[in-house]
């Protein structure tokens, strides 16, 4: 097997293709053959030492991948030798193989490619944990998504679409605006030419939004929450945007609005049934069609050092997929 090797976490010029033993699943783990692998935002971090999980060197990044399973190991039950899966463990998933544990492994039904398949469990679980389950969105409420263009950002907006809620995207341009409004939004900001509570005002007709779905952090924070409605939700996904915002705690106080952490990997960890029971409804509705990954482009493998580039010059709109 081959894989880009993390040895010293100083960044991504540090990683090497190497080729390594091809090993063989222990008790509870699945080798897989990697066919697909996506890019997102801690598999950036995770490579500079700045991410808040810190694996034994070395290690191979790559969070979420989707494959075919070649070997089984003791007491796996659920999977069989060639089935198809996908799995988010945090690493392991820039290579040709990986060993997984088959807990984390989601079984696909026929028809999910893998493409969108290593596009689709950090997403679609943080946004639908994000809205349905930390912000109580219903419907006919308003939904102000940040970031609205990126991974998390597309599969928020048609989580939110689905739920029958209404959607405000905001995005740094005019390209990304435009994406979302092919996503479903039925409005969008573009805060790199509009001021964002200005915008939000005309929008909400002052009321402002119900949710404030958040990945970005930084400077729009603050105008966002001074903008939400009575009672609203302030929902903390990341801080894509760089720094980590310092809100003044009378804002929720004024507005008797709530500011709600989300962190779906504890939720998964904690949670195993209600996780896997929101997994099987994301599931279903991306057989609906209700869901589907928006794409970015796909790149080989051998091609991560420009799919970071890329993804560093804030260029991707949806998700980047590595493929094998």
């Amino acid at each position: 097997m081959h894989a880009w090797l993390c040895e010293n976490p100083v960044g991504v010029d540090a990683l090497s293709w190497k080729e390594l033993p091809t090993p063989q699943p222990g008790a509870g783990e699945v080798l897989l053959e990697i066919q697909a692998a996506s890019l997102n935002f801690p598999d950036l971090l995770i490579v500079q030492n700045k991410y808040q999980m810190k694996p034994p060197l070395p290690f191979v990044p790559g969070s979420e991948y989707a494959g075919v399973v070649r070997a089984v190991g003791e007491g796996v039950k659920h999977l069989q030798v060639g089935q198809s899966v996908a799995c988010l463990s945090g690493t392991g998933g820039f290579g040709t193989h990986t060993l997984a544990p088959a807990k984390l492994c989601m079984p696909l039904p026929a028809g999910f490619s893998p493409v969108d398949a290593a596009a689709f469990i950090m997403t679609y679980a943080t946004s639908h944990h994000a809205l349905m389950d930390r912000g109580q969105l219903k419907a006919g409420e308003t939904v102000l998504i940040l970031g609205a263009a990126g991974g998390v950002g597309t599969a928020a907006i048609q989580i939110a679409k689905a739920a029958g809620a209404k959607v405000i995207a905001a995005a740094s341009t005019a390209e990304k605006c435009a994406l979302c409004t092919a996503q479903g939004a039925d409005a969008t900001i573009n805060y790199g030419t509009e001021n964002l509570r200005e915008a939000i005002k005309t929008l909400t007709d002052g009321k402002g939004p119900d949710v404030v779905y958040d990945p970005v952090g930084g400077e729009f924070a603050e105008p966002a929450f001074r903008s939400i409605a009575w009672r609203g939700r302030y929902l903390v996904i990341g801080f894509a945007g760089g720094p980590i915002p310092n809100l003044p705690l009378n804002l929720p106080l004024l507005k008797g609005a709530s500011l709600v952490g989300v962190f779906w990997g504890d939720f998964a960890r904690r949670e195993p049934q209600a996780n896997a029971t929101m997994m099987a409804e994301l599931a279903q509705w991306y057989a609906q069609g209700k869901i589907k990954p928006v794409i970015d482009r796909t790149m080989p493998m051998s091609e991560l050092k420009a799919a970071y580039a890329r993804m560093g010059s804030r260029a991707v709109m949806g998700k980047l997929v590595m493929v094998n």
